[in-house]
């Protein structure tokens, strides 16, 4: 295992002194297609998406990673962006995660603990699934491709009436699926297979806020519940009329609970 290379897009520029929030995704998805909605309404705030190994515009990966593995390179890309002089060290730094990248959200707070002001975990969980069923999807999209979940993801993803109701968003979010390198994805698989932090909660020490869509059966509120519980300054939060995707079902109530969490932009 080695730690992936991946790539990041600027969605919204709020100028050289704005906090910059780095926005993560869930498996399957770019970050562009997740987070523009909301990064156009979280006013006063730089927001820049990273893509998954194989997602969006990341290279695919060539070997197996892990959840530290994944973390290392977000935290990376923010120190090299940083050295580039494209974020300044004075830049105030927050973080929103997706599913898997709610998880990565959570390694960043145990293993980079001042890396980050606060922490936004969405629509995740200490544990998310368990490690036969990811090993078993892993198998079936490196020997299917990505088209094989694209059923099944659709129907955890959104909430009833979504994808009617909002042809354009959901169309881009499972086009990125559709595109994702099939090896890639399984890795994304195994490294959640292999994740489980519910003992190690009280060592994050950034404020965390959990939230989780009301229809979400994946990563169902009691899981957001569960972290706000366990962490030391935690709180949680549901979002009525979504499932799995808050920010793209949901985005004027996630930019209205990122900016009541992480405060009003100087």
């Amino acid at each position: 295992m080695s730690v992936p290379q991946i790539k990041a897009t600027q969605l919204s520029n709020a100028g050289p002194d704005a906090p910059v929030l780095i926005a993560g995704p869930s498996l399957g998805t770019s970050g562009t297609a997740l987070w523009s909605s909301t990064a156009a309404q979280l006013d006063g705030y730089t927001v820049i998406a990273w893509d998954l190994p194989g997602h969006g515009n990341s290279p695919a990966a060539a070997e197996g990673f892990s959840l530290e593995d994944l973390a290392a390179a977000v935290h990376g890309l923010v120190d090299s962006a940083v050295s580039a002089g494209d974020l300044s060290g004075s830049q105030e730094l927050y973080y929103a995660g997706v599913s898997l990248g709610g998880a990565v959200g959570l390694q960043l707070g145990l293993d980079y603990p001042q890396a980050f002001r606060k922490l936004a975990i969405l629509c995740s969980g200490a544990k998310i699934g368990d490690a036969e069923g990811w090993e078993a999807r892993a198998e079936t999209v490196r020997g299917q491709g990505t088209p094989a979940v694209l059923i099944g993801s659709a129907q955890r993803w959104f909430a009833e009436g979504f994808i009617e109701r909002d042809k354009e968003t959901s169309a881009a979010l499972l086009h990125s699926l559709q595109d994702a390198d099939r090896f890639s994805y399984a890795y994304c698989c195994q490294a959640l297979a292999g994740f489980d932090v519910r003992e190690r909660l009280d060592g994050i020490s950034a404020p965390v806020l959990a939230v989780a869509g009301a229809e979400d059966v994946v990563t169902p509120p009691s899981f957001a519940e569960l972290i706000a519980a366990g962490v030391p300054d935690g709180r949680s939060a549901v979002v009525p009329d979504a499932a799995h995707l808050v920010p793209a079902e949901q985005p004027a109530e996630t930019a209205k609970l990122l900016s009541s969490f992480f405060g009003p932009a100087n």
